[in-house]
């Protein structure tokens, strides 16, 4: 047992109760896949045994990804987030023009060889939070110097998030109130915030007008404030939810998993319930609420202020997806296609979910080298700043 606590304290650092949430998550996810992917398995001619194994390896290298991640000295994702976010501008016009579509929305690219597709919103989303949050440090001194430090946060903002919305309009309005939130916990005046709004207005109304969601949007917001018959999908997550009860029907004996669209990824949430009752919808709401307050935390023990600006805006925009996904399950939103992060079933979003939970254990770990100067000066600007 001790050579187990050595190899633990050795190996997986940082935050304990952020590595047994995620542990937990994919233990949750191998379940409600597994029970999920029957209708899937018929269509496609495969085995459920099939969708486990893959999940299961996704998991595992999600894990590994996060392991990765939390190794690597946060300070360095300063750096990284500039080179993810020029790469993230011609790899999401490209999808957009030219990727693999899926319900008239062109979200993905194939990558060849391997023939894996590959989303490159989720490359976009985790690089513009680190990006920010580095600006955001960078510039506590003069946060009021709207030419210097403003604009090219408004500018890197409405430019990817606006491409983003092009084929993705849910994720890019969560992307952008993410952007908001780091903005408002770096302190920048509240008439620079209203500048934001109306850098998203415009990129959104764009979007709205040339993207190829912009219809499907808005017949999703007239379903879900009109009063006549509910949406296909949200009638048969209201079923699953209602007959699931308190405690549930148990592990896989769902029945509306047969007649909901995607049980496995965007409605997982209603197999949960469904299968598992009201008890188990109220302990993955609490196991991303703890995701977010361990987050939180270690936003309050980093001594710099880049380390609690990215930590922050990595645990709020994971919970925020959470409870958008969770929230259209049970009809408080209208419908999108929000995967429900480290439950659904998926691919480059569970990796990028793994580096994103990587990068907060990271920052928990706490500033130990914080006397060690770089000697490259890479991080000379960063490490200067400490949270007032």
């Amino acid at each position: 047992m001790d050579k187990v606590k050595i190899w633990l304290n050795e190996n997986m650092k940082g935050d304990p109760v952020i590595w047994g949430i995620a542990l937990a998550l994919g233990v949750i996810s191998l379940f409600v896949v597994y029970s999920s992917t029957g209708a899937l398995a018929y269509r496609t001619m495969e085995s459920t045994e099939h969708y486990l194994l893959k999940q299961f390896l996704i998991i595992l290298l999600s894990l590994g990804a996060m392991w990765v991640a939390h190794n690597i000295d946060y300070r360095y994702y300063s750096n990284l987030a500039k080179v993810g976010m020029a790469l993230s501008i011609p790899l999401l016009i490209y999808t957009w023009l030219a990727g693999t579509s899926l319900n008239e929305a062109s979200r993905w690219i194939t990558i060849p060889v391997i023939n894996q597709v590959f989303q490159p919103s989720d490359l976009a989303k985790l690089s513009l939070i680190a990006g920010i949050a580095a600006m955001l440090a960078k510039k506590q001194q003069n946060i009021e110097d709207f030419k210097t430090t403003l604009i090219p946060m408004l500018v890197w903002s409405g430019i990817i998030c606006g491409l983003i919305a092009m084929a993705d309009l849910s994720t890019a309005i969560m992307l952008f109130a993410t952007v908001m939130l780091i903005m408002f916990i770096g302190r920048v005046p509240l008439k620079y915030l209203s500048l934001l709004v109306l850098v998203g207005v415009l990129a959104g109304s764009i979007a709205i007008a040339v993207g190829q969601r912009g219809a499907t949007a808005k017949s999703r917001v007239e379903s879900f404030l009109s009063d006549e018959r509910l949406p296909y999908q949200a009638e048969q997550a209201y079923i699953a939810i209602a007959s699931g009860g308190i405690t549930g029907k148990g592990p896989g004996r769902s029945d509306q998993k047969d007649f909901l669209p995607h049980p496995y990824s965007d409605f997982v949430y209603a197999i949960i319930i469904e299968e598992y009752g009201m008890l188990g919808g109220v302990l993955i709401i609490l196991l991303y609420l703890a995701l977010l307050f361990r987050g939180m935390k270690a936003v309050a023990n980093s001594e710099r202020a880049f380390g609690g600006l990215l930590s922050a805006g990595l645990s709020f925009a994971l919970v925020i997806q959470a409870m958008v996904n969770m929230g259209v399950v049970v009809g408080l939103g209208p419908i999108t296609g929000l995967p429900l992060p480290f439950l659904s079933m998926g691919g480059t979003s569970l990796l990028f979910t793994g580096v994103s939970l990587g990068i907060i254990l990271s920052v928990s770990r706490g500033e130990v080298d914080a006397d060690i100067t770089p000697t490259s000066g890479q991080f000379k600007n960063v490490a200067k700043l400490k949270t007032e």
